[in-house]
């Protein structure tokens, strides 16, 4: 299926003028986002640690020279750059390339090793499974993926130990568990919640006053921290009864959801959801 940037209008509309701005892209993906921006008039600095999208990013710094740089490191690693930026968006979760290509092992409709590494590299899912008692697997199961009956299925996972995406599908009875069980060893495997947790901690040093940064989820565990996150920059601080009170640093912008015509164009975007923040101080 051809990747279809989600949300992209609204992410858009939300940033609003471009031309000129420095905007880091913090999840290139296919560089659907990415190219976008450039369309519109702005600089970008792309993060990603897959391999398999340097070539699509090569295309870009071809095409836009120094007004695009590619930056082959997860998104955790943006406290490192030393410019400031007038934009940081982010489109989380996992991609449709990473999904259709059988080979990556994300996928429960395609039978291959069960890899699920966005970076290929480091620990994959069959190889966690093997490390990881059935008690961790459960917890993994519970917090990732809020599976009712992870403590069954993690005792069936760690008495067969799956090494092909079939094998573990093979192992879950109802079939309403089998996306969540495949979701929660993904983040597992790929540690998105601790990444996101270190990239949004960047943010403020990294924005310029009046900056924006977009957040597009796709579950409700991404949305419901990305959610608590930003409430806690837009919120004063310190206590409201006392004189005192620190104005927040942030003002919360419009949130959306896809269309019916998103929809109908792009199914996957179905649990997407954009939120914004806009750096007032």
């Amino acid at each position: 299926m051809k990747h279809i940037p989600v949300l992209l209008s609204k992410v858009l509309e939300t940033l609003g003028d471009v031309r000129g701005k420095i905007i880091l892209d913090a999840t290139f993906g296919a560089g659907g986002y990415s190219k976008a921006f450039l369309e519109s008039g702005a600089s970008v600095v792309a993060f990603d640690k897959d391999p398999n999208v340097v070539i699509d990013a090569k295309k870009l710094s071809d095409k836009y020279k120094d007004k695009f740089v590619f930056v082959q490191k997860p998104f955790s690693c943006m406290a490192e750059q030393t410019k400031q930026f007038d934009a940081i968006v982010f489109d989380l979760g996992i991609s449709s390339m990473q999904i259709d290509n059988a080979e990556r092992g994300f996928s429960f409709r395609m039978n291959a090793d069960l890899d699920m590494r966005m970076s290929e590299s480091g620990t994959s899912a069959a190889q966690l499974i093997q490390e990881l008692s059935a008690q961790d697997i459960a917890r993994v199961l519970k917090e990732y993926g809020d599976v009712k009956k992870a403590n069954v299925i993690a005792q069936a996972i760690k008495e067969k130990l799956p090494e092909t995406t079939f094998e573990l599908k093979d192992l879950i009875l109802n079939p309403k568990d089998v996306a969540p069980v495949f979701q929660a060893l993904r983040i597992a495997v790929n540690d998105e919640m601790g990444e996101i947790e270190k990239a949004l901690n960047s943010v403020p040093g990294l924005l310029n006053t009046g900056g924006i940064c977009v957040c597009v989820t796709f579950h409700s565990l991404e949305d419901r921290f990305v959610k608590n996150v930003f409430k806690k920059w837009t919120s004063p601080v310190g206590d409201p009864r006392l004189p005192v009170v620190k104005e927040p640093d942030f003002e919360l912008l419009k949130t959306y959801t896809p269309d019916e015509k998103e929809l109908a164009d792009n199914p996957r975007s179905r649990s997407a959801h954009l939120r914004a923040v806009k750096k007032s101080c």
